[in-house]
């Protein structure tokens, strides 16, 4: 039996000696890779940090003290020493263990993440309810270099350097590099500024100068000025401590005895501490350290051979997004990109390679990106910023105030909108259509397959207005692409199945399942119309009105949550309408969806044929009723 089954809890790896925590390192890598081979998952940021988090766990009390990791997608070693290894082969599958910290599987996971830049705000938090409640225990923030680039870790750590409560945030750098002479002298100052003599030390050395008759306040000035400058010319962290805190590094995240050092120093020192480590995304796993960029968020792959398995298959939407703007873009000099540190999951790593000057990576700022985009089309540019669903909700106030409020011709491409599969309720993109919708002046569209995103993504850039495109994670439907530009009249829906028994409307790649479910409805002698929308906004009020008169069903069908969706717009235009004698039934989801793959999911909620064809068995079960209720008010005279 290996050291890594007799782990049971956190206690359990402070009996380890050193060379037997090197032994563990190595067992947890290797059932890592072992899992995220079968399932997928965030594999090179999980090898990065197993001698962080042994470290981590040694050192402070969890749950006792509070770890927060920031995006939380590096999170494995953690639940595994936490008492999650037997669950851990289900790693991101339905009903099983969440790849991101959950607070309902662990008192160990004590907030939620899955969105970057939040852990700082989040230990500040916890730190000040602990200095309220006259509590003792430590809060550390562990966040990435990525995550820095957000916005919302600086307003962070403004407010805990202005406060000065007492937390460490833990700044896991994997991508930059500091040069050996200023990384070797920054460790020697810092030893001593974490030494506890060394405080003691200086207290005595400036009451010893002050004592000097005339002179010694003058001494003790210039030596500090003197300090600073040395400082500000050596020590990289200068520019956290200006913000408040005592900045500690860099040091190597990979060596266990060091870290458990510094740790200790850093747990013993008062108000915000910031230590850095250099760590290497992927280390123990040669073809993780090679890429680190394709293995950070993985499918299956061969775990000998650290080959990505694929199928064959038709390309995704996001293959189609990306080849689509470089076509649109060699055709019209105006056309720039833009996404938040997402260039390859976005699909415009192509775009980036082959017009660099007109592509931009701004970092994990979505709300910058956005505000970006609209100065760049005001200015006579045409921007597409595309951003997963998800991450576009940060993104609100700018599109409302920057984008749509100017009427500033910025094409957003919301990629991942929909259930996204096993990254679960963090990553779902299910709140787009009813967060958009809403806004003034902004259309909003949603192909049916591949071929139609093309279309939009080619009409979007002639409407001169503010346009959000929304598209699944999958791969297409298999159809032709027509390379040749086709516009699709604004707010014009599609009927692509003529009935008068019941009306299927739908947006997206769902589409295709409500032309199956019309094909299985035929079979009971249902005669029914499917319409494919299109255009979520402007709604063809024309089309759902004619159809919604003649069969008195409507069944609507949305990869979305219902509050303020589709469905909802629908059911507000029949209210308008004054056509209260049709029955709806909405199909869509009613509150956050758990991990599971996208299949599953869909039919767990309706958006599957059969439920879709329960939705009108519901339907009819409904009209039965009230007839009877009728009924039953004539025969005793109500």
């Amino acid at each position: 039996m290996g050291l890594l089954e007799g782990i049971r809890e956190p206690a359990d790896l402070r009996a380890l000696n050193w060379e037997e925590l090197k032994t563990l390192a190595q067992e947890i890598r290797q059932e890592i890779i072992t899992v995220v081979s079968s399932n997928g998952g965030h594999l090179a940021p999980n090898l990065g940090v197993v001698e962080l988090t042994l470290a981590l766990h040694r050192v402070f009390d969890s749950p006792r003290d509070k770890l927060i990791w920031d995006v939380g997608h590096q999170t494995y070693i953690h639940k595994m020493v936490t008492g999650r290894l037997s669950e851990f082969k289900s790693l991101r599958l339905y009903n099983g263990l969440s790849g991101f910290p959950k607070r309902s599987e662990s008192p160990h996971d004590c907030f939620e993440t899955g969105h970057a830049s939040t852990s700082i705000s989040a230990a500040v938090g916890f730190a000040k309810a602990r200095d309220f409640s006259g509590e003792n225990y430590s809060v550390a923030a562990i966040i990435g270099d990525g995550a820095m680039t957000g916005g919302m870790a600086y307003e962070a750590l403004n407010h805990a350097g202005h406060s000065g409560t007492d937390l460490l945030v833990i700044l896991n750098d994997n991508k930059m590099f500091i040069s050996p002479n200023v990384g070797a002298l920054s460790s020697y100052l810092n030893r001593l500024r974490t030494d506890p003599r060394y405080e003691k030390r200086k207290a005595d050395v400036k009451g010893l100068l002050k004592s000097i008759p005339r002179i010694g306040f003058k001494i003790t000035k210039a030596a500090t000025r003197a300090k600073s400058k040395i400082k500000y010319l050596l020590v990289p962290g200068m520019w956290f401590e200006e913000l408040g805190f005592t900045y500690l590094g860099p040091y190597d995240g990979h060596d266990s005895k060091l870290l458990e050092q510094v740790l200790e120093q850093a747990k013993q020192k008062k108000g915000p501490i910031l230590l850095h480590v250099v760590t290497r995304k992927g280390k123990g796993y040669l073809p993780a350290e090679r890429d680190p960029d394709l293995f950070h968020g993985v499918g299956p792959f061969e775990e000998t051979t650290g080959k990505i398995i694929r199928k064959p298959a038709p390309p995704t939407y996001t293959q189609i997004f990306g080849q689509t703007i470089c076509d649109i873009a060699a055709a019209d000099p105006k056309i720039v990109a833009i996404t938040a540190a997402m260039p390859t999951g976005t699909g415009l790593g192509q775009f980036a390679r082959q017009f660099p000057e007109r592509f931009f990576d701004v970092g994990i700022a979505e709300e910058h990106a956005v505000t970006f985009a609209a100065a760049l089309a005001i200015s006579g540019l045409k921007p597409v910023v595309a951003i997963y669903s998800t991450f576009l909700q940060r993104a609100y106030d700018q599109i409302l105030q920057d984008v749509c409020l100017t009427g500033a011709n910025v094409v957003l491409a919301v990629d991942r909108a929909g259930v996204v599969g096993n990254d679960g309720p963090t990553h779902h993109g299910l709140f787009d259509i009813s967060f958009l919708r809403s806004i003034p002046n902004l259309v909003l569209m949603a192909p049916k397959d591949e071929n139609e995103l093309r279309q939009m993504l080619y009409t979007a850039f002639r409407l001169e207005r503010p346009v959000a495109v929304r598209y699944p994670r999958s791969v297409g439907q298999g159809v032709t692409v027509q390379e040749n530009g086709r516009e699709i009249p604004l707010g014009k829906a599609e009927l692509l199945r003529d009935g008068h028994d019941l009306t299927i409307i739908a947006a997206g790649p769902v589409v295709n399942t409500c032309l199956l479910a019309a094909q299985e409805l035929k079979q009971r002698g249902i005669e029914t119309a499917v319409i494919n929308l299109r255009y979520i906004y402007p709604l063809d009020s024309e089309l759902i009105l004619r159809y919604a008169g003649l069969s008195k069903r409507l069944i609507t069908v949305e990869d979305n949550i219902l509050a303020g969706g589709m469905g909802g717009a629908v059911l507000e235009l029949l209210a308008d309408e004054g056509l209260n004698d049709v029955a709806v039934e909405r199909l869509g989801y009613p509150d956050f969806v758990e991990q599971g793959s996208i299949s599953q999911l869909h039919e767990m909620y309706g958006l599957s044929v059969q439920g879709i064809v329960g939705a009108f068995v519901k339907l009819e079960a409904r009209e039965t009723k009230f007839k009877l209720k009728r009924s039953t008010r004539i025969r005793i005279g109500i």
